[in-house]
C-alpha cells in the first residue's frame, strides 16, 4: 500500500499502456518452430517469453509486432493472423498501470536470430510442440494453444 508523509493512503495515478508482439515461426508446417526472447529477472533466473514492446504513435499493433519482433529476436515476418490479447495490471514508480498486449502469429521472411537488443539476454528458435513448456507465462501459453487453429485457417 502507496501513503503519503503523513501516513494517510495516497491515490495512484492510472496509466494505460499498449504494447504488441507476436510468435514468429521459420516455417508453416513440420518442424515449425517459433523465435523467444529471454529475459532475466529481478532474481536472476531466464524467463522466456514472445517478443513485444511500446505501440509507437502513428504506428498499428500488427506494424509494432512486425517492429518489435525484429528488433528483439532479429527476425523480419509477416502477419498472418491475430493471435489473441492479453491485459494485466501492475504498480511501478506510484503508477497503477493497465497494459494491453495485442498478440500476433507472423511468418518470418528474412534475417538472422540475434540477441543484440539491449532488453533481451538470449534468443532460440523452439520447437512449435516445446512452446508450452519454454515460456514463464500462462497467458502466452493460452495463446499458444491457438496456433494449430490459425494455421490451418491460413493454409
Amino acid at each position: 500500500m502507496d501513503r503519503a508523509a503523513d501516513g494517510r493512503r495516497r491515490r495512484l495515478r492510472k496509466v494505460e499502456e499498449v504494447s504488441a508482439g507476436g510468435l514468429v515461426l521459420d516455417r508453416v508446417g513440420p518442424g515449425a518452430r517459433a523465435a523467444l526472447i529471454g529475459r532475466l529477472n529481478r532474481r536472476g533466473h531466464l524467463l522466456w517469453s514472445l517478443p513485444k514492446g511500446h505501440v509507437e504513435a502513428g504506428e498499428t499493433p500488427p506494424e509494432t509486432a512486425v517492429r518489435e519482433v525484429a528488433e528483439e529476436t532479429g527476425i523480419r515476418g509477416r502477419v498472418l493472423a491475430p493471435l489473441g490479447t492479453i491485459d494485466f495490471w501492475f504498480v511501478i514508480a506510484g503508477r497503477r498501470v493497465h497494459k494491453t498486449v495485442h498478440h500476433y502469429l507472423l511468418l518470418a521472411e528474412g534475417g538472422e536470430l540475434s540477441d543484440e537488443d539491449i532488453e533481451v539476454t538470449e534468443v532460440a528458435w523452439v520447437p512449435l510442440e516445446q512452446l508450452s513448456t519454454r515460456l514463464a507465462y500462462d497467458d502466452e501459453k493460452r495463446l499458444i494453444d491457438k496456433v494449430a487453429g490459425l494455421l490451418a485457417e491460413t493454409a
